[in-house]
């Protein structure tokens, strides 16, 4: 292994203003996974927490030379935090800032509670919003539900068609990979709220507990997401991205792409929990007990120390960090070995492929044979260059 360059700094801050949720995604990687933590965390962020983490961010910021920082507040659900907590939370990050140093706030929500109080304190910090929706009522109801087995989905169209109101505001919406549902349907169904950026995100899976489907090796998710990809390119009248699809021919194309679950990129994030300790990977708690812990917190530790973790030596590493095979494969610079949590395994650790490997190759594969019907090469730009590829795609 190669000794690794200085690690590149921390962007992304993801604070946890609200370690609790409205209702009972059967997927979600905070309350339904093997790590347990988050109901024994407190329920809400504390404002000393929230001023330590501005420090901290500050910190980093000046250290780096950092001119702008994204905030991501989540949770749980974010909006159970209340207003009132919330407008201070935003604040004491905000104050605890220096000018010199843009901060952009976003918040992923289900968007159950939205309301026009929660819009205008979105318009005062300049925050975005993001929902999540899996497609029409058929396929969200298959795993959103409340905790009373209720469907969540009325609710979140009305938020979705309220943030709507302040177009300015949605930031778009994000959806989980369902092989039962239909792509087109789901495409369609999201695609009709007019948001900029549409995210398709795999159920989270690792080698000891794969997704669930007879044989590994038939790329069902590759092929639900291609037939999405297929669409969205036979949709002219849609001007959406799909985050996924596009950093597949930026990556195709020796661009670096704007997901952490494609690519050789470092992951940018950091994670601040609601007590104000310090994870790297969240999602790792869908592997394991601790996984994501770093035994840090913003009340003793500066965000370099997260740097150099041995948890975070993948970010150091790269491609050196990868499994065998995945160093010899041809789409490494693509899919990057895949996302972090679903290279586990408790035999190997991490040092595997993704666990959607086959997945991965088959929607990257359809992608570039796509493009290449319209001249592209592999490492070469798009047809037209990128702008035009997006314009016309």
């Amino acid at each position: 292994m190669t000794r690794p360059d200085a690690p590149a700094p921390f962007g992304t801050f993801i604070l946890k203003v609200a370690n609790r949720c409205n209702i009972d995604c059967d997927y979600c990687f905070v309350f339904n996974s093997k790590d347990q933590t988050a109901r024994r965390l407190p329920a809400r962020m504390s404002l000393a927490v929230a001023r330590a983490a501005a420090r901290r961010i500050a910190e980093h910021a000046e250290a780096h030379e950092s001119r702008i920082v994204h905030v991501v507040l989540h949770g749980g659900e974010p909006l159970l935090a209340g207003v009132p907590h919330l407008t201070a939370l935003l604040g004491a990050v905000r104050d605890g800032i220096p000018d010199r140093t843009t901060v952009r706030f976003e918040l992923q929500t289900n968007g159950t509670l939205l309301s026009p109080a929660w819009l205008d304190l979105f318009e005062r910090y300049g925050v975005t919003v993001g929902v999540s929706l899996d497609g029409p009522p058929d396929a969200n109801d298959r795993h959103r539900l409340t905790h009373r087995g209720r469907s969540s989905t009325a609710a979140t169209v009305r938020g979705i068609e309220l943030l709507r109101t302040r177009p300015h505001l949605f930031a778009g919406l994000l959806a989980v990979v369902d092989p039962a549902n239909d792509p087109v349907a789901v495409h369609d169904c999201l695609a009709a709220f007019e948001p900029p950026v549409i995210d398709f995100g795999l159920p989270h899976a690792t080698h000891d507990d794969p997704p669930y489907r007879g044989d590994t090796e038939v790329p069902e998710y590759g092929r639900w997401l291609s037939r999405v990809y297929d669409t969205w390119l036979d949709r002219p009248e849609h001007r959406h991205s799909i985050r996924m699809l596009e950093d597949i021919v930026a990556l195709s194309s020796g661009v670096h792409g704007s997901v952490e679950t494609l690519g050789l990129a470092p992951q940018a994030g950091l994670v601040i929990e609601s007590d104000g300790s310090v994870e790297g990977v969240d999602t790792l708690r869908s592997v394991e007990e601790g996984a994501s812990r770093l035994g840090l917190d913003v009340f003793h530790h500066s965000f370099d120390e997260a740097l150099w973790h041995p948890k975070l030596s993948h970010r150091r590493y790269g491609k050196d960090a990868l499994a065998a095979k995945c160093r010899a494969c041809p789409l490494v610079a693509v899919c990057g070995g895949g996302y972090l949590p679903h290279r586990f395994s408790t035999a190997a650790g991490y040092r595997n492929p993704s666990v959607y490997c086959a997945d991965l190759e088959y929607l990257i594969r359809h992608v570039q044979s796509s493009l290449r019907r319209h001249g592209w090469e592999p490492g070469a730009a798009p047809p037209g260059g990128d702008t035009e590829w997006e314009r016309t795609k």
